[in-house]
């Protein structure tokens, strides 16, 4: 309920949050590098702009490429573990072998290479972290066929003449939807993390869009003057992964069939 709480009020925050609150790129050139006060709640940056409006559309644009990324790597990643699974003998070697090459390299450092090759924006990043969470995916998805293959209902409806692509999407991808949902749940904030750092670096989005990590990136040679201005994102991006890690938790024990009522 933690969870799913914090997630709604991120949720709410990127859709609202932008329409209630100043224009982000709008400068207040009497007020730069201004404390939290009444005029500006969370402060303002170094050209006078109003960080709880740059926190605002920034949540816009990190859950943005968080959840389109996750969803674009489950389109691409479903698909084909549900096939390696099913075809174990003949695609699941060669389908496998590939995405081992791909784990080999830790998640970050592949995000951060295919955002440098594809160039920087949001679309590339969203772009580089699907490839690099669609191999993930991959492996759950297969798991899942693999054990949901061997299942009496599956066997009675080969049994019963069904056709391999009925079996596959009738039968087996029902039965790994709940695992499925998990696995999308728990990736979100590592794709928000990943986000933020590819912006940090200066892969991801540019400014003057706000995004979390452009406003790290901002922030950082201002620590001894404005340390607020690092702390409201870090804060941020702390507590929406929290909160849908915490929602995938709950959403396992939920979905599990093996869980207790």
């Amino acid at each position: 309920m933690v969870g799913l709480v914090l997630v709604a009020g991120f949720l709410l925050l990127a859709i609202v949050g932008p329409f209630l609150t100043a224009d982000p790129a709008a400068q207040d050139y009497t007020a730069p590098l201004a404390p939290p006060s009444g005029a500006h709640l969370l402060g303002t940056d170094d050209l006078g702009r109003d960080a709880l409006a740059r926190i605002a559309y920034g949540a816009r644009v990190s859950l943005e490429a968080g959840v389109l990324s996750v969803l674009l790597a489950m389109v691409v990643g479903v698909p084909i573990g549900l096939v390696a699974g099913y075809y174990r003998r003949f695609l699941d070697p060669i389908v496998m072998r590939l995405v081992d090459v791909v784990l080999a390299f830790p998640f970050l450092i592949f995000a951060v290479g295919m955002a440098a090759i594809l160039g920087p924006s949001l679309r590339n990043v969203i772009i580089a972290l699907s490839v690099s969470l669609f191999p993930g995916i991959i492996r759950v998805t297969r798991g899942e066929v693999l054990a949901l293959r061997e299942m009496d209902y599956v066997s009675a409806a080969v049994a019963d003449g069904a056709g391999d692509g009925r079996i596959m999407f009738r039968y087996i991808l029902p039965g790994a939807t709940s695992t499925l949902i998990v696995q999308a749940t728990v990736g979100i904030p590592t794709a928000i993390i990943g986000e933020a750092t590819l912006s940090f670096l200066g892969l991801g989005v540019q400014p003057p869009t706000p995004s979390w990590g452009v406003v790290l990136t901002a922030a950082q040679q201002f620590l001894d003057q404005a340390p607020w201005l690092a702390i409201w994102p870090g804060v941020m991006i702390a507590l929406s992964t929290l909160g849908f890690n915490l929602l995938g938790d709950g959403l396992r024990d939920v979905l599990d069939p093996r869980s207790s009522r």
